[in-house]
């Protein structure tokens, strides 16, 4: 019996080994943050949580949104936005750690309120409301509808995007700033994550890359 006994635990503790050894092996592999959402962390556009971690699956509200893109857009240096009459929002008060921003937003025309001019800066965004916002900070382009139905069209779920929405993803498209899921679908229903925004920055950050001041014209010589 005490042999019997003995097998077994060998068998059992042969048989978890593995298990135990790769649960360590995983737990010393280092989290790796994508490409995109390091570009945005090195150019504080977005930060990560107190305890060092992104979580780009969380989900971006209304208020996180619009600090985002003050400072991606330097908002506040535009014009509008340097109007000292406060735009009145009943759920935006003064001390809320976004009012600033919120109020950058409204006065440049970037994001508005909804009904009484409340601002709901807690709800989150679907990413077909982020992405419209993105753009409409970003510039939309006036395609004609024709145009527009002729860009959204490869989409299997284009006929989901709300109407006021499809001019602007039409322009993100266009200009490579939006990320497709493996099935070639938009997803403009799904909440927008900070995955998603991190994406649409990243390549936001890299068309903003200096170009050359003198473009280069094949047969002419160049200034030394």
């Amino acid at each position: 019996m005490k042999y019997l006994l003995g097998t077994i635990s060998l068998i059992v503790l042969i048989q978890s080994f593995p298990l135990i050894e790769l649960t360590q092996a995983q737990e010393n592999i280092p989290v790796i943050k994508s490409d995109y959402i390091q570009k945005v962390l090195e150019t504080k556009l977005m930060d990560n949580f107190p305890d060092g971690e992104f979580y780009p699956e969380r989900l971006i509200s209304r208020a996180e949104l619009a600090g985002v893109l003050v400072k991606a857009f330097y908002l506040d240096k535009r014009q509008a936005a340097k109007q000292e009459k406060p735009i009145f929002v009943p759920d935006v008060p003064s001390s809320y750690w976004a009012y600033k921003d919120i109020q950058t937003v409204l006065k440049t025309d970037i994001m508005k309120g909804y009904r009484g001019n409340m601002f709901f800066p807690n709800q989150r965004v679907t990413r077909a409301e982020g992405l419209a916002i993105f753009a409409q900070a970003y510039g939309v382009f006036q395609f004609s509808e024709p145009t527009v139905n002729e860009i959204l069209t490869p989409y299997p779920d284009a006929a989901s995007i709300p109407n006021w929405a499809r001019r602007a993803i039409a322009t993100v498209i266009t200009e490579d700033l939006i990320n497709i899921d493996p099935q070639g679908k938009i997803n403009p229903l799904s909440p927008m994550t900070r995955g998603d925004l991190a994406y649409v920055l990243s390549k936001y950050l890299q068309r903003q890359q200096k170009q050359p001041e003198t473009p280069v014209v094949p047969g002419i010589p160049q200034q030394p």
